[in-house]
């Protein structure tokens, strides 16, 4: 019964991923709809009146939408579906014993593949571009030009980590859908890079003179990220290291 079980789930993961990789120009296409009508109806909030239309205005809500996409697409045309990829020269992961294969071999072998546990994080990565972009979006107003320096200073400095993280995840997530050899250490550099942005944005805006809910909810944004990250990196990065078919998939390699 635990073999079937097992054996379901694996299909299901692998019916998932393929979804995934068929459907993406339908899922930006979605994204872009979604995500636009977010942020016209953040403009429109009586919390944060535009009072002139002003092309700064409605700058920050292009790069959020547009920067995702923008980074999947160039990430697709980097790395066609089906294309075989040669490993780093320099192993980082020594973690366990392992033999060498060939590219050609692994992927007759039936653990190959972004499936199973593979398939979780690669949703978890997807999904970190519309929670972050609706975090933001919720907490920071929309700008017009009365705004201070100092609330402009920081919805500016959220929007560019919003779309730099965003594009990042997008990246890694098509890495991961194309069996990108690079993938778990271009993951491992997108948490830190992550981490260190929130910590210097949290620096940045430390001190500086904002309406009280702003600043609450600015820090809340901030404490948020950081243990998302935190989180995943705690779970996923044992995975990452230790995991069959990660290490036969992405490294080429048969624990021994």
């Amino acid at each position: 019964m635990i073999d079937r079980f097992t054996s379901s789930l694996t299909r299901r993961s692998v019916a998932v991923v393929r979804s995934l990789d068929a459907e993406m120009p339908v899922i930006l296409l979605v994204w872009v709809v979604v995500a636009s009508m977010a942020c016209v109806m953040r403009i429109g909030l009586p919390d944060a009146p535009v009072n002139d239309a002003h092309w700064t205005v409605a700058l920050p809500y292009v790069l959020v939408v547009g920067g995702p996409v923008v980074a999947m697409l160039l990430a697709l045309r980097l790395f066609p579906s089906g294309a075989l990829y040669t490993q780093p020269e320099i192993r980082l992961s020594r973690y366990g014993r392992w033999a060498q294969l060939d590219c050609v071999k692994v992927r007759r072998l039936p653990q190959f593949g972004a499936a199973g546990l593979m398939a979780l994080l690669l949703l978890g990565i997807l999904l970190n571009v519309p929670v972050r972009t609706f975090e933001f979006l919720v907490a920071m107003p929309a700008l017009d030009t009365a705004a201070s320096d100092s609330l402009r200073m920081a919805v500016y400095a959220m929007t560019a980590d919003i779309v730099m993280t965003s594009s990042l995840y997008a990246v890694a997530f098509v890495m991961a859908l194309r069996l990108v050899p690079w993938f778990p250490r271009f993951l491992g550099i997108v948490w830190g890079v992550d981490l260190l942005t929130q910590l210097a944005i949290g620096q940045l805006v430390s001190g500086q003179q904002m309406p009280g809910s702003i600043n609450a909810a600015l820090s809340l944004m901030l404490e948020g990220n950081i243990q998302k990250a935190g989180i995943g990196i705690a779970l996923w990065l044992p995975y990452l290291i230790m995991s069959d078919r990660v290490n036969l998939t992405y490294r080429n390699r048969v624990r021994i």
